[in-house]
């Protein structure tokens, strides 16, 4: 059994005992956490949630992505920028899927 849930501005599929990362939510690890905008559940399809459908997950780790180096330059000028950037996730392990 699969589901398809939105979080963070992404679609995702997920099945029981799957992990995910998502972008970052304020919760610490080992809490729970519960997804209601459910898409497409057990052969229901939703408009555009199905209802009395949840996903519920444990938050495994909070962390942040490797780092992407950005580098503009300006060849008219002496101009040059140098830029990092890590993006925060939230790993989640799904445990149940209600609907």
């Amino acid at each position: 059994m699969f589901a398809i849930i939105k979080t963070g501005g992404k679609q995702l599929l997920v099945e029981k005992d799957q992990t995910i990362f998502i972008e970052k939510i304020d919760k610490n690890e080992g809490e729970s956490v519960i997804f209601t905008d459910v898409l497409f559940i057990n052969g229901k399809i939703g408009t555009p949630f199905v209802e009395n459908a949840t996903v519920v997950g444990v938050v495994e780790k909070q962390g942040r992505g490797k780092k992407i180096v950005v580098y503009r330059h300006n060849p008219k000028s002496t101009h040059k920028r140098k830029l990092g950037h890590r993006q925060p996730f939230t790993r989640v392990k799904i445990t149940e899927l209600k609907g």
